[in-house]
């Protein structure tokens, strides 16, 4: 394949079933509810698909495999997405939890272990999360409070605002704590050591979590930077992410802003716009993803009105 027949793709979301998520997610997302409670709306994992355009009902699994140096670039590596976009929609609180590194995740058998970081998207008065433990807490502690379920009393306790950004390495211990809509960026591993989910029947994971856990870790909250046409979010080993308000049109080389040849995702938080790429155009609608390849050809993003995009870089 060509660079000049490498396109944009836009993908079909994926709704997943969690315990603890809405039935109806409406307003944050224009979905008629079936019964199930939905937690996560999936944006580019593996079993989504593409809507139309060349790779039309192709998976993004698929995608990845057939067209690896096309979607990763000359310096990626793999044949999988290193990226794993969600919403997430907590009307109760998730577990507490903790993922592994890389190194303890190639331990056992996996490609890749587990940091991300949740932009909050949209915020109640009094939304909270929890990243990390309390200063002096000792994995002792850690494990008296699975026993005698005061593991909570020994996280450290967030309040969060929209607009703010969510750092949360490997190791951390953390939970999700309802009143907020988070956009969540990790890497593409689903590794999740439960260490305690509120008297729920699930199943627990407290050796492989308590060998996970780093009682002190650089995850919190992390300042913006404002760079003229953009806002840095966050910028880290596996992702860097942007917020780009735009009205008008933007060029491929003016939205790089000087990363180049990299695998991009765009999320459209806000406002309507579309992105032309040769003889082909997406239409940019709010809650949408959009995955740019690495070796994608010219492009620009065209809106008449103010649209609000968060682009994701695969740093790994």
């Amino acid at each position: 394949m060509s660079n000049s027949a490498i396109t944009p793709i836009l993908i079909e979301p994926k709704f997943v079933e969690r315990i603890w998520g809405y039935v109806d997610l409406r307003p944050w997302v224009n979905r008629e509810p079936d019964g199930r409670p939905i937690g996560e709306v999936w944006l580019n994992g593996d079993e989504c698909v593409a809507a139309g355009g060349p790779y039309d009902e192709m998976s993004i699994a698929q995608i990845f495999r057939n067209y690896p140096r096309e979607m990763l670039g000359d310096d990626g590596s793999g044949t999988q997405s290193p990226l794993l976009i969600k919403l997430i929609f907590a009307r109760e609180k998730l577990s507490v939890q903790v993922h592994p590194d890389d190194a303890m995740a190639q331990k056992y058998g996996d490609p890749r272990g587990k940091t991300e970081c949740w932009a909050v998207l949209e915020a109640q008065p009094g939304a909270q999360v929890a990243v990390g433990l309390k200063p002096g807490v000792t994995v002792a502690d850690v494990e008296r409070g699975i026993q005698e379920h005061t593991l909570e009393e020994m996280l450290n306790i967030v309040a969060v605002e929209k607009g703010e950004m969510i750092y949360v390495a490997s190791g951390t211990v953390h939970a999700i704590l309802p009143g907020s809509q988070l956009l969540e960026v990790q890497q593409n591993c689903d590794l999740t050591y439960r260490l305690y989910d509120y008297g729920r029947p699930r199943e627990l994971h407290i050796e492989k979590g308590l060998e996970a856990l780093r009682l002190t870790t650089d995850a919190g909250k992390v300042a913006p930077r404002e760079l003229g046409d953009r806002t840095l979010l966050i910028d880290k080993k596996y992702f860097r992410i942007e917020r780009i308000e735009l009205s008008g049109s933007m060029t491929k080389t003016a939205f790089d802003g000087g990363i180049a040849g990299k695998l991009n995702y765009i999320y459209v938080a806000s406002g309507a716009g579309r992105l032309v790429c040769g003889d082909a155009g997406i239409e940019l609608k709010a809650q949408r993803m959009v995955l740019l390849p690495a070796l994608v050809g010219e492009y620009s993003i065209e809106s008449a009105e103010k649209i609000e995009i968060y682009r994701i870089v695969d740093m790994s």
